[in-house]
C-alpha cells in the first residue's frame, strides 16, 4: 500500500454547481464505473447527496487541482430499501472516487476518507461512519483499514455483488 500523501497536500472542499460537469465526466471514466456502477446510478447517488442537507459532499484536491470526490450521507437518507444490518441508526455512509486515473492508489482516496470522517464527527452527532466496498477491492478494503475502518460483514451490494461492509465507530471523548 502506498503511504499516506503529505496531510497539507490534500484538502476538501465543498461541491459547488459550477463542478457538475467535472464530476460528470469523471463518473464516465471506465475506472470509477467498476467500483461505483454506471454513471446514471451513480450520478442519482451524488444527486441524492447533494440535496440533503445532512449531507457532506466534497471534492477532493491535491493542492489546488481537483482529483476526486467525496461524501457523507446520513444512512437514514437511504431510504426503506434493503442497508446492511451493521449499519445502525446514527451511522453515516461515505462513498468516495479518485476520478484522476493519474491520481489513484497513491493514498489521496484514504487522506480524503480520513478527512471527511473527521469532519463527520466535528459536525454531526453521527455514532459511527460506514463504507461499502466490492469485496474484489482489495487495495481500497486496506486503505479503508489504514482509515480506521473495521471489517463487519459481508453483504450483498445491489450494484456491486458482494461487498464488505466497514465500520468506524466514533471515537470516546
Amino acid at each position: 500500500m502506498s503511504p499516506s500523501p503529505p496531510t497539507d497536500a490534500i484538502r476538501l472542499r465543498a461541491v459547488k454547481p459550477a463542478d457538475q460537469g467535472l464530476v460528470r465526466g469523471w463518473l464516465r471514466d471506465p475506472g470509477v464505473q467498476r467500483w461505483w456502477g454506471n454513471a446514471s446510478a451513480a450520478e442519482a447517488e451524488i444527486a441524492l447527496a447533494l440535496a440533503s442537507e445532512s449531507a457532506i459532499c466534497r471534492l477532493i484536491l491535491l493542492d489546488a487541482e481537483p482529483v476526486g470526490y467525496i461524501h457523507a450521507l446520513d444512512a437514514a437518507e437511504l431510504g426503506d430499501g434493503p442497508k446492511p444490518v451493521s449499519m445502525k441508526p446514527g451511522t453515516y455512509e461515505c462513498d468516495l472516487f479518485i476520478g484522476a486515473e493519474t491520481h489513484r492508489g497513491k493514498g489521496y482516496g484514504q487522506r480524503a476518507l480520513e478527512m471527511i470522517v473527521d469532519e463527520v464527527f466535528q459536525s454531526t452527532l453521527a455514532l459511527a461512519c460506514a463504507i461499502i466496498v466490492s469485496i474484489c477491492n482489495e487495495k481500497a478494503v486496506r486503505a479503508y483499514e489504514a482509515a480506521g475502518f473495521a471489517w463487519k460483514n459481508v453483504w450483498q451490494d445491489p450494484v456491486l455483488g458482494p461487498s464488505w461492509v466497514m465500520v468506524r465507530e466514533r471515537p470516546p471523548r
